[in-house]
């Protein structure tokens, strides 16, 4: 990890932050720069700023700059729970804890590398970095994940998505009571304005449209345990919801406050889980569906949460 650490002169004074960098680091392209910016690899004073940020004389400018990763990707051989497969298609169940692709801080033990190893064709399928992946689970976050294993698959998988036509449905026990049976959250997600680091709700036009349904399925002193549907799909999308609402997922250190990180059974990673999943298969055209059970993990803070009524 490369660190860098600059003041802003008066000269430059008003100018973009990353046009400003830009000219004062050699080597780097105003895409990667933006990126670094957008991943909270850069600070202004201290804290994260869009790639807009117009730059004030006296202000340090301090940079992370991560070694990039191998253009190819290597595979990996590690351990899957494979749900279904055949020509076109690859369902996974995936566990908490395991990165789906190479990122910043993770270059090697992802899904991404896994699969590569398990099905050595999916390589070049949508992207050599990203093989077969038509959507994503977070890190913490276990459960069911399809992945495309032909050009035919990925075109169709990724089409569904965009159509709002693939049914992905996740179990989750979050902070407080809430109030209402069900409900639909229609909030915009992008990046927070504060750190880059992490997504929150923002105004109309700010963000791009989110949508969750949900559905409480049992209420207990302090906690609620529910099911949550994506409409759209949006990063944390989920998390990101619930925790405006005030009730954010168990366990998450990043949208929930350092009070409510306290859980009575550690859960080790999200009490989020990808429980259920249905898209039509490429090549048949017949609805395929799939379901997860809730993993050990979250059904021992649910048995504690049952038990202690």
């Amino acid at each position: 990890m490369q660190h860098l650490s600059m003041v802003v002169d008066a000269g430059a004074a008003g100018e973009r932050v990353d046009r400003w960098l830009a000219a004062r680091v050699p080597g780097l392209s105003r895409a990667r720069l933006q990126a670094l910016i957008d991943e909270g690899h850069v600070r202004v004073d201290g804290a994260a700023r869009k790639p807009s940020h117009r730059v004030v004389t006296g202000e340090r400018i301090e940079v992370e700059i991560p070694p990039l990763p191998p253009e190819e990707l290597e595979p990996e051989a590690i351990a899957l729970s494979v749900v279904h497969e055949d020509e076109h298609v690859l369902v996974l169940d995936k566990p908490a804890g395991l990165v789906v692709h190479p990122g910043a801080g993770h270059a090697r033990g992802t899904l991404a590398a896994a699969v590569l190893a398990h099905a050595p064709g999916i390589a070049g399928v949508g992207g050599r970095r990203r093989p077969g992946i038509v959507h994503r689970l977070d890190k913490d976050t276990s459960g069911l994940l399809v992945m495309a294993k032909t050009p035919l698959a990925y075109e169709s998988l990724t089409a569904q998505l965009v159509a709002r036509t693939v049914r992905r449905v996740y179990l989750a026990i979050v902070h407080g009571r809430l109030p209402r049976t069900e409900g639909v959250i229609d909030k915009p997600i992008g990046r927070d304005a504060r750190d880059r680091t992490r997504m929150a709700v923002r105004a109309l036009g700010q963000g791009r449209r989110a949508v969750t349904h949900y559905r409480v399925l049992e209420r207990f002193a302090e906690f609620t345990f529910l099911e949550a549907r994506l409409e759209t799909g949006r990063t944390h999308q989920i998390r990101v919801h619930l925790a405006d609402c005030g009730h954010p997922v168990a366990g998450d250190a990043t949208y929930g406050s350092r009070r409510r990180r306290e859980l009575p059974v550690p859960v080790e990673g999200l009490a989020l889980h990808a429980t259920a999943l249905a898209f039509v298969h490429p090549a048949t055209r017949q609805r395929m569906e799939f379901a997860s059970a809730l993993p050990p993990r979250i059904g021992r803070l649910l048995s504690h949460l049952r038990h202690a009524r």
